[in-house]
This record gives C-alpha cells, structure tokens and sequence, in this order.
C-alpha cells in the first residue's frame, strides 16, 4: 500500500500516480501545446483569444459551468489559453486536465490581497506558497509549503523585467477559506513571513510537481487586509489584468526544460 496513514484523513498522501478517475478519462481527441497560460481574468481571457485569432479546440465542462481551451499565436509559437476558475481544488482539476492532453509549461496571473501596507496594483513572484488549502495534499506529501519551479520565476522575472516593470518576490498564504481570514490568523501568517493571500498557488504548484510539468504565477495587489479594522476591497486590481496577461504570454514563451 502507498498511502501514508495518518489520524488527520487530509494528511494521507498516496504517492500512487494512477487514480480511479484520470483527467484524460474522457478520451478526448485534444493534444494542446506545451507552453499554456492559465490565468485567474475571467472574460478577460476569451476577449484576448478573439481578438488574438484564437481557435477554440475544447473545452472543460464541469457541473458548474464551461471553460473554453483556445490555442493562439503568440509571437510565433502557438499557446494554450484558458481562463481559470477561482478556488483551489476546481483550478486544479482543471490545471490536472490541461496537462494530461499535452500541456508543460504553465504560467498563470491573478489578484491577491495584501498582508502588509502594499499599494494596489503592484506585481509580485510567488518564491513559495504556505499551504492552507486541501487540493495540494492529495498531489504531494504533508509539508508547510510547496516551493515554485525555479524554471518558471527565472521566466516570469525575465518578462517583468522586459517591460521595466518594478516587482516584489514574496510568499503568498493560499488559503481556502476566504471568509475565515480572522485577525489573529492575518498576524500569524505575516509573523512567518507571508505578505499576501490567494486561494490557489499552493494547489497549482502541487499539481504541476506531481505530473512533471512546470507552473508558475504572477500576482498583483487587489484587496488589503493590512490593517483588519479597516479591510478595504479597492478595485481588486482591475488595472492589471491586461499587462498581467502580457507578461504571462511573453514569458511562458520563456521557460527552458
């Protein structure tokens, strides 16, 4: 038996590859290109792959909705392009999925929320994801983190820097529950190093680590919980999205084996 037993079900991992249900279980007649980017910009994601020539090749239907899987050009090399559903066991599925038919490099971009007194609007590499979500348990063992491709970082950096943008390398707390960020937790978590919060990067990370692919992400600055008493949504980073989808097509193009 491969499972590792523990009192706590969430803490037994099974290093078996192989499950009941695959993502490719469906026996789709897809084959995706290597570089993909999987972006948390919902219609922000479909307006590009139109305005790009893009050509839808599938899609992932889930009792929730549907995602279109668009393969664009971008600068000469043809790209997946999907949006990403928010939260971190559907945007894994999902991530699970685009790999199985064919993907290997993945970068991805969204929103966070600020730990500490940052503007809005500032972009930030993710060195490391503390991991306070389920999905990432059941792709690698128990640990408090799950580190970030050096691969992808090196990628993201190199198209950060391309467009003389300024960026922060960080640790970000990937955390399911949205509506429990309680104060003392906000405090323990900036305590032990993190600066902002997200719901997915952890479990993403873990994906891609179990099924030999490479993923990165580039966030940006949207809420603030800097200060408790007075949590402020602001505009949830919408000022970024464009640029941020840039960067993450240019540098995907990036990273090497």
């Amino acid at each position: 038996m491969s499972i590792i037993k523990n009192d706590i079900p969430i803490l037994e991992f099974d290093s078996e590859k192989t499950a009941v249900i695959m993502p490719t279980h469906e026996k789709l007649d897809i084959s995706l290109p290597r570089k993909a980017v999987f972006a948390f910009l919902g219609d922000k994601i479909d307006e590009y792959a139109k305005k790009a020539g893009g050509k839808k090749v599938g899609a992932f239907i889930s009792a929730t909705g549907e995602f279109p899987v668009y393969i664009i050009d971008h600068r000469g090399e043809e790209i997946c392009l999907c949006k990403a559903p928010v939260g971190s066991a559907a945007a894994a599925q999902l991530l699970d999925w685009l790999i199985g038919y064919g993907v290997r490099h993945v970068l991805s971009a969204g929103s966070c929320g600020a730990l500490k007194d940052f503007p809005e609007n500032i972009f930030l590499v993710p060195q490391k994801a503390l991991r306070d979500e389920g999905t990432s348990y059941h792709y690698l063992p128990p640990s408090r983190y799950v580190q970030i491709d050096e691969r992808a970082k090196a990628a993201i950096k190199k198209g950060l820097e391309s467009y003389r943008i300024a960026y922060r390398e960080t640790v970000t707390w990937s955390t399911d529950g949205f509506y429990r960020e309680t104060p003392d937790k906000v405090k323990y978590r900036v305590d032990e190093g993190c600066e902002v919060v997200e719901m997915e990067c952890s479990a993403l990370a873990a994906v891609a680590k179990l099924r030999g692919a490479v993923w990165g992400c580039i966030l940006y600055t949207a809420d603030t919980l800097a200060q408790p008493e007075k949590y402020a949504e602001r505009d949830w980073g919408q000022s970024s999205t464009d640029l941020a989808l840039k960067i993450c097509l240019d540098s995907v193009i990036e990273i090497k084996e």
